[in-house]
């Protein structure tokens, strides 16, 4: 009976084997946008960081979008921007100094809605 069991075991390949993933597949990008609201988008976005219009470099405007991707929490961004930044010759203190203006406004933005739940609360801790 036990040798029956692991012959039959054995006759499984691993391609035939359904593992449950303890994460969900990430589906791709984009993939519940409409076709229409994705050029919309995308047109946007290239007109944002176009030479021809832009005020800033453009690893300043990486540099920025660094900071407003964590902001927005938004991982692929986050990663995309900061690749972007290396390529246009952004260095690692410059990338750590968009981080760190990133955590001061997103600390100055707890401070803030505290301070809102203070006052319509009538609560002052410490004064």
């Amino acid at each position: 009976m036990k040798s029956e069991t692991i012959k039959q075991q054995s006759d499984v390949r691993l391609e035939d084997v359904e593992v449950e993933s303890p994460t969900p597949r990430k589906p791709p990008s984009y993939s519940m946008v409409d076709p229409r609201m994705m050029r919309i988008y995308l047109d946007f976005y290239r007109e944002t960081y176009s030479s021809q219009h832009a005020c800033l470099d453009r690893r300043t405007q990486e540099l920025i979008a660094i900071a407003a991707s964590l902001a927005a929490k938004c991982q692929g961004c986050l990663e995309g921007h900061i690749k972007k930044a290396v390529k246009e010759g952004a260095t690692k203190e410059e990338i750590a100094e968009s981080i760190a203006i990133a955590m001061g406004v997103n600390a100055a933005a707890v401070v803030d809605l505290t301070d809102l739940a203070a006052a319509r609360l009538n609560l002052e801790h410490f004064k």
